[in-house]
């Protein structure tokens, strides 16, 4: 038999995208080193932009693993080491508490587990000295939880993981990505800058039903190394290919060394809610298993702009896709499903869902407030469910469409409990868990919030 071909990919995509209201995506996929590629519905609905495939999306936190890539490719010119302290290169490094501050290191930030409260998006300007004044907040926000304790998704690490290899390489991050991907990987249109962004036909992010063009088109320049990527599938996959090569570029050149390409996808740190994300994370990427076999991959969300990437290496086979709105998640799932099947054999994975048989709990251990930067959960025991309040705070809590919700948490096994969330059909999972020193957490959302009361 053979494999579905471009035509075929176009029209699911086409028609997955209409089925779940997704204004505008594209998609590639990468498969035994041919590229297939598609395109649907519009870029920017208020003024009827057509997606195509050299229309650029943000890729939004994907960008992590470039950032880290070039943290690693620092580690193999012997600038950066894995596990001493970032105190070593960046002495004038203030954080909360001296623990945090002398003993964090490169592997904490990319595996993150560096207990830094990953959701600080104050916003420091456009000036060229934005990641230097970001960092300088940092001091002021407490950590939540204690170093290498457990794994809490992180952007505000990577602001500060750029603003070192601002120091190191004496170019700002977004000459850095240029001077070290970008151009040696022959991508044309791949940017960090809305500037840049201009030359080209971009996608604007979009809310509701029906949808309406997002009021702020991209988050502040400070989280450049966390999520400001702007590019193709054509482009990311381009990029995939060089770590499935071992750290080399297609035009033969080494990016990064074959041992660095290696441990960026080697297990750090198992996940407490690995119905989400993945089960693992790397150095960089996120890991996880289909149907017994391991994938390495990334997601991204900006401002109504969601971006997704997966790649199955034994079968040569990686799938971006790029979407501006409606129900992306959805259309990942769909699609994705239906790619995996079919050219690799491999099952996706369902859904976390609640247990068809009684799982007991004690609402007593599971009830009261849990918060940190840029959120507050609230989980109340009320006329036999428990129910949870999430508040949205902070700069975040302007650009989010649903600033205040409350679900009902159905227990799907011990600990784990499955819910709804205001814009996603699926359920997601809700994980109660408590630290080795008997510290209570909720794991959410890949973020680990501490009991505050």
């Amino acid at each position: 038999m053979t494999e579905p071909g471009a035509e075929h990919w176009q029209a699911r995509l086409t028609e997955l995208a209409k089925r779940h209201k997704v204004p505008g995506a594209s998609l590639g996929i990468l498969f035994r080193g041919e590229l297939t590629e598609a395109a649907t519905g519009l870029a920017n609905v208020d003024a009827g932009i057509e997606a195509t495939t050299e229309t650029l999306w943000q890729i939004g936190s994907i960008t992590k693993v470039w950032t880290a890539t070039v943290a690693m490719a620092l580690v193999d010119a012997g600038e950066l080491a894995l596990d001493e302290p970032i105190a070593s290169v960046f002495p004038e490094l203030r954080l909360a508490g001296d623990d945090l501050t002398k003993s964090v290191t490169l592997r904490h930030l990319l595996s993150h587990t560096s207990g830094i409260d990953g959701d600080v998006f104050d916003d420091t300007g456009r000036g060229d000295d934005c990641l230097e004044k970001y960092v300088a907040l940092l001091d002021g926000v407490a950590a939540i939880h204690p170093l290498g304790a457990t794994m809490s998704y992180c952007n505000s690490g990577f602001p500060l993981l750029g603003l070192i290899q601002e120091r190191l390489t004496g170019m700002r991050w977004d000459e850095l990505m240029r001077e070290r991907l970008f151009r040696p990987l022959g991508l044309t249109h791949t940017v960090t800058l809305p500037e840049e962004a201009l030359r080209f036909r971009a996608a604007a992010g979009h809310f509701g039903d029906p949808p309406v063009v997002a009021p702020q088109w991209v988050l502040p320049r400070s989280m450049g190394p966390a999520g400001l990527i702007c590019s193709t599938p054509k482009d990311v996959l381009t990029f995939v290919r060089m770590h499935l090569d071992g750290g080399v570029a297609a035009d033969g050149s080494r990016v990064l060394s074959e041992e660095s390409a290696a441990l960026m996808r080697t297990e750090q740190v198992r996940l407490p809610d690995p119905y989400l994300l993945g089960d693992a994370w790397g150095l960089g990427w996120i890991l996880n298993g289909w149907d017994g076999r391991r994938l390495f991959g990334h997601g991204g969300n900006t401002i109504g702009q969601s971006a997704f990437l997966q790649v199955l290496p034994d079968a040569e086979l990686a799938v971006c896709l790029l979407t501006n709105g409606g129900d992306p998640d959805a259309l990942y799932r769909d699609l994705y499903r239906e790619i995996f099947a079919e050219l690799a054999g491999v099952a996706m994975p369902a859904p976390i869902a609640p247990a068809e048989q009684e799982v007991p709990f004690d609402p007593a251990e599971l009830t009261g407030v849990y918060e940190r930067a840029s959120v507050r959960f609230t989980v109340v025991f009320e006329d036999g469910k428990l129910v949870m309040r999430t508040l949205a705070t902070g700069p975040q809590a302007e650009l989010s469409e649903h600033p205040e919700t409350e679900s009902v948490l159905y227990p799907a096994e011990p600990g784990v409990f499955a819910t709804h969330v205001e814009g996603r059909k699926e359920w997601v999972p809700v994980v109660f868990y408590s630290l080795n020193d008997g510290s209570r957490y909720l794991h959410h959302g890949g973020r680990a919030t501490p009991k505050a009361g």
